[in-house]
Formats: structure tokens, sequence, C-alpha cells
């Protein structure tokens, strides 16, 4: 989608999926919008929509939200065919400057059989919840900052760390993948602290435990084209599957070792 130049609002067509919960069928309905402010949000957009439908006596769209600083990963939206919609941001950090004026826009949730509708726009996520879980605690005691600093770690180590730990479990790569694909948020899990010394203790066990969590989850395999890093709005990098495969194999070759 261009970007948008004009500095005037805008009138937008809004097809937008409404499903009343998980189990009843849901259905594209279509709405115009008017007076959208190329400074707005995308989720401020969405607010105003839902207050005009309030005014109206209709239900509001119901979608997940909360910090809207790109912090969260709560708004998942798949936004005209794209996760979050065309920049790499969360979408509370799109803004309406993004599309133009006349502008058609599919909104729907996330596609995923790990991630069932729980009405309209919001998923159940919660399986990323049980992944992290699965993975367990630290049992190091690092102390306090004085004596953690007294545990080297090399820069580059710290660097990825760091970078995977960016990750804000939205779910944007399971919903880009073709076979929704939890890889990419698992292995960035796994690799901030496979690279740290205070992970080490269990670094083989939590492999093996988050990855049979995601299995168990029902998430599907790999599809290696890697949507889910082009896709993700911290741009997590795929060399964290690799990771993920080799702490993997290697625990479960330490394992049929012992």
């Amino acid at each position: 989608m261009a970007e948008g130049h004009s500095a005037d609002n805008m009138t937008l067509t809004l097809k937008v999926w409404r499903q009343k919960n998980r189990n009843t069928e849901g259905r594209f309905v279509t709405y115009t919008l008017g007076g959208v402010s190329p400074d707005m949000s995308f989720l401020e957009m969405v607010d105003i929509l839902n207050t005009q439908l309030i005014e109206r006596n209709e239900e509001p769209i119901a979608f997940d939200h909360d910090c809207r600083e790109g912090i969260c990963g709560s708004c998942a939206m798949y936004i005209n065919g794209r996760p979050h919609g065309p920049k790499q941001v969360t979408a509370c950090q799109l803004h309406m400057r993004s599309f133009n004026d006349g502008d058609t826009i599919t909104i729907e949730p996330w596609r995923a059989a790990a991630f069932p509708i729980i009405k309209d726009l919001s998923v159940d996520r919660s399986a990323f919840d049980r992944i992290v879980a699965a993975g367990g605690y630290i049992s190091i005691n690092t102390g306090n900052a004085q004596d953690a600093n007294s545990t080297p770690v090399p820069k580059e180590a710290a660097d990825e760390a760091f970078m995977a730990a960016a990750c804000i479990g939205c779910g944007a790569c399971v919903a880009a993948c073709k076979n929704a694909s939890a890889m990419l948020f698992v292995s960035a899990k796994i690799s901030q602290l496979a690279l740290l010394p205070q992970g080490q203790a269990e670094r083989r066990i939590r492999a093996e435990k988050m990855v049979a969590q995601m299995d168990e989850e029902g998430f599907g395999a790999c599809s290696n084209t890697g949507a889910c890093s082009a896709e993700c709005p911290k741009g997590i990098s795929m060399t964290n599957i690799a990771r993920m495969n080799r702490e993997y194999y290697g625990a479960k070759l330490k394992s049929t070792n012992v």
C-alpha cells in the first residue's frame, strides 16, 4: 500500500471479521468510516468506529490492546493480508498515513488452530504462555546488581541475547507462516537464555520441554520461507531457529546417551 500524502481527513471502507465466539460462524461486515486523520494510529481509527457502533446501539468490535506503545504485543490484527499491516510495526504503531483516502482495508484475526478465536479480532494466545512456562525457571541465583556484574558475558553473546529477548510474543510470526509455525517465537525465548551464563544449568531440558509443548499446542512445522522474520515487528532473526534446532537436537543426543 502506498503512503498517503494528503493531510486531509480520509473516508475508508473497512471489511472487518465479526464472530460471536469460537463455536459460531464468522463473516466479514463492511463499514464506511469518514473523518479519519492520517495522524491517527490504526487502533484509534478502530476506536472511532466502535464509538459510532455504540451510538447506533450496535455491538462494538472486540480486539486486543494494552500498552499501545509497541511493547506488549497485544494488538494482533491481520490487516490487508499482512500481520499488523503494511509496515513492520505493531498495529498500535501503524498510522493511518500509511493508507489513502478511499482505500478498502480488510481486518481479520490471527488464523491458527493454536490461536482459537475468542470474539471478532480477539484470539486466545495463551499457548505462548504455556510454552514459556514449560521452559521452567533459572535456578542460578545472580545476586544483586554488583554480583551480577562479576559474571563476564561476551559482548557478542549479550547483544544476541538482547535481540532475542526483544520478542514481544505478539504472534505475528505464526500469522505470517503458511504452516502457522511458532518456531521464531520459541527459538527467541530459548536463545535469550541459552546465550547467557545464567541459563546454562537448565539449557538442555529447557529446549526439550519448550519444543515438546510447542508441538502439543498444535503449531505447524517451520516453512523455511522467512515470512516470520520479515513480518516480525521487532525483527527477530531466523538465526534463532537454527540455534533452537542445535539446542534441541543436542539435548536429544545427550538424553539418548544417558
